[in-house]
């Protein structure tokens, strides 16, 4: 496996399925061009692209097949084509836990499971059976509502035990939200992006409990040299907390502020005025994959873990 191959993979990750963690931070939409260049920059940066050499060829093959799946079905529109990515992402997982510096990319993946089996169960739950004596294909719905995966997601974590930690985190980072003025039941987000784990980094340069992008984390007055502040668990709540305030302020709705906090302010303010729309729920069927996964997620964490429906929050 040679570096470029590396590299390549890589990039596909970054550039792919990284735009809807880079629309996030940013309201400006970059070109193909521009979140290459700015992809290559980070890989040099930040990744060791001999990694791979040192495993066997075939998995090598599936991480980079891995990241093309990712790429190109994390900013697609459906949500259930996300089920395809569940089994490479099962055997990816092991891959990045067996070397030391790649254990926070294996952390952010494990926190990402509950999006490819969800979608596993969206599917299998979407198919319907054809009709006897005939030979067609199942039909498949491939959107489904908001209030739909809302249940879903509700169902997932009901049983859901706490993530290791956290109970000791989240006395520490809510009176952090509090002090921001942002509900302090919205610390949760820490489990759905990193289950609380610190050392979280995604191949999409976001890291951190809250998986802050370095242009956010630096507009929130984070240092990312010659110490990554997004790592330290205070500094980090911290920016979230502010970054989700201001998005409140902007849509005056927490669906949306979420929403916006995964695919980007442009993003969401684009649909809203393309389908003039002024909720979440009117949009949802078009926001990115991912986006239309982490909203009801979040949504059913809060609940589950303090009892309050998210459109509830002051």
């Amino acid at each position: 496996m040679t570096k470029g191959i590396c590299i390549a993979g890589m990039l596909l990750l970054i550039c792919g399925a990284g735009w809807v963690q880079a629309g996030e931070k940013n309201t400006n939409q970059a070109t193909g061009p521009d979140l290459m260049q700015a992809a290559q920059d980070w890989v040099d940066e930040n990744i060791d692209t001999d990694w791979l050499s040192s495993l066997p060829e075939a998995a090598g093959k599936a991480v980079n097949d891995f990241f093309d799946g990712v790429r190109e079905r994390f900013q697609g529109e459906y949500v259930i084509d996300l089920a395809s990515l569940k089994p490479a992402a099962q055997a990816v997982l092991p891959l990045l836990q067996s070397r030391e510096e790649l254990k926070p990319y294996a952390a952010w993946l494990s926190a990402q499971l509950d999006y490819f089996e969800v979608a596993d169960e969206i599917r299998i739950l979407e198919i319907a059976p054809p009709e006897k004596g005939t030979n067609a294909s199942p039909t498949v719905r491939t959107n489904v509502t908001a209030g739909f995966e809302r249940e879903i997601w509700v169902r997932r974590l009901s049983n859901r035990a706490l993530p290791p930690g956290a109970s000791n985190y989240v006395k520490e980072l809510k009176p952090i939200f509090a002090a921001q003025k942002t509900p302090p039941e919205l610390v949760w987000i820490a489990e759905v992006e990193s289950s609380f784990d610190r050392r979280a980094r995604s191949p999409m340069g976001a890291a951190g409990m809250f998986q802050l992008m370095p242009e956010t984390a630096k507009r929130f007055g984070l240092s990312l040299w010659p110490r990554d502040e997004r790592f330290q668990t205070e500094a980090s709540a911290s920016a979230s907390a502010q970054y989700l305030k201001v998005l409140h302020e902007r849509f005056r709705d927490w669906r949306l502020a979420l929403a916006a906090y995964n695919c980007g302010e442009g993003a969401v303010q684009k649909l809203l005025e393309r389908y003039k729309a002024r909720s979440y729920d009117e949009i949802a069927g078009h926001l990115p994959a991912e986006t239309q996964m982490f909203v009801p997620r979040v949504e059913a964490a809060v609940l589950r873990r303090e009892g309050v429906k998210v459109e509830m929050l002051r």
